[in-house]
């Protein structure tokens, strides 16, 4: 027996703020927002998913952000979507170099640490 890969990322968030986790996850990163299964959807929360990338928001009662556990996440056109992102009024945060990337962190809106990645052309 072995874990072969990974299904989906799972973050918390608090209740009653979808629209900004849409707003977030959709309308800026661009990660389309999936229908949850109904007895999931009663819960709140919100699914982001476009092929093998899936990140599931999921209400938390006692919530907290992860400041320092993140998701990271590869992109394409990373100058592009920092410039999306900064004009929506995202802080980007530049973060110490790691051989092979270009990356930077932002905060979603409930505060959970965010990386965004793109590997360095050669």
């Amino acid at each position: 027996m072995r874990v072969v890969s990974l299904d989906h990322i799972h973050l918390a968030m608090p209740a009653g703020r979808e629209a900004e986790a849409h707003a977030f996850y959709e309308g800026l990163l661009g990660i389309p927002e999936m229908t949850k299964p109904p007895h999931l959807a009663a819960r709140g929360g919100a699914w982001f998913e476009r092929g093998a990338l899936k990140i599931h928001l999921g209400v938390d009662r006692n919530f907290t952000p992860a400041r320092k556990a993140h998701p990271g996440l590869l992109v394409e056109d990373l100058p592009a979507l920092i410039a999306t992102l900064t004009a929506a009024g995202v802080a980007v945060n530049a973060e110490e170099p790691l051989e092979g990337y270009i990356r930077v962190y932002v905060d979603d809106p409930f505060g959970n640490r965010i990386e965004l990645m793109e590997r360095k052309r050669r």
